[in-house]
C-alpha cells in the first residue's frame, strides 16, 4: 500500500498564495485602475501645492468632520454601556470632541492657527528625542538616525519660528506633499503590476 498523499483529492483551499508575488499576479489585469489612482492622486498633490490656502482650509475641515464623527461614536458607545460612570465618562470626551470638531469646522483659519503650533511643537519634541535615542543606538546605525532626528527637528524649528504667520501653508503643503508620495507609490504598483501583466 502506498502511503504518499493523493494530491488529486486537494481541496481549493489548500493552494494558498505564499508570497507577495503570487498576490500580485491576482491584480495584474486591473493595473490601470491602480496607475489612475496614483495619477490623480499626484495631480491632487500638486494642485495642492499651487493652492496652498485652500488646501490648509480643506485640511482642517477634514480634521474638524473627522472629530465630530468620532464624538458622536463615543457618546454612541457611552449610552451602550451600562455602567452609569463610564457611561458618563464617554459620553462627556464625545460631547467636547464633537464641539471641539464642530468649532474647527466654524473657525477653519483659527483651528490651522492652532493645529499649525501643535505640529510644529510636536515636530520639534520628537526630533530632540529621536536625537537623545540615537546617540544610543550602535555606532554603524547612528549617523542615518541623526540624520533623520536633526530633520524633523529643524522642520519643528521652521514651523515654530515661522507661526503664525505660515498657519494657512503649513498644513497645506504636508497635504500636498503626502499625496504627492501617496500617488507615486500606487503608480508604482500599477507599474509593477503591468509588466506582471505583460510577461504572462
Amino acid at each position: 500500500m502506498s502511503l504518499q498523499p493523493n494530491h488529486s483529492q486537494a481541496t481549493p483551499g489548500d493552494h494558498k498564495p505564499h508570497s507577495l508575488g503570487s498576490m500580485l499576479h491576482k491584480f495584474d489585469h486591473r493595473w490601470g485602475w491602480v496607475l489612475a489612482i496614483g495619477i490623480v492622486s499626484v495631480a491632487l498633490g500638486f494642485m495642492a501645492l499651487g493652492l496652498l490656502v485652500s488646501a490648509t482650509i480643506v485640511s482642517v475641515l477634514t480634521i474638524g468632520f473627522f472629530m465630530i464623527v468620532t464624538g458622536g461614536f463615543e457618546m454612541a458607545v457611552g449610552f451602550a454601556a451600562r455602567s452609569w460612570g463610564k457611561s458618563a465618562l464617554w459620553i462627556v470626551a464625545g460631547l467636547l470632541y464633537a464641539v471641539a470638531g464642530a468649532v474647527t469646522m466654524a473657525q477653519p483659519g483659527l483651528a490651522a492657527t492652532i493645529f499649525t503650533l501643535i505640529l510644529g511643537a510636536g515636530f520639534l519634541a520628537t526630533g530632540v528625542i529621536r536625537l537623545w535615542l540615537a546617540y544610543e543606538m550602535p555606532a554603524g546605525s547612528r549617523a542615518l538616525a541623526l540624520i533623520s532626528a536633526l530633520i524633523t527637528a529643524l522642520l519643528g524649528v521652521m514651523i515654530v519660528s515661522g507661526w503664525p504667520g505660515n498657519s494657512l501653508i503649513i498644513l497645506g503643503t504636508l497635504l500636498g506633499i503626502d499625496l504627492i508620495f501617496y500617488g507615486a507609490r500606487w503608480i508604482g504598483l500599477g507599474l509593477t503590476l503591468r509588466r506582471l501583466s505583460n510577461a504572462r
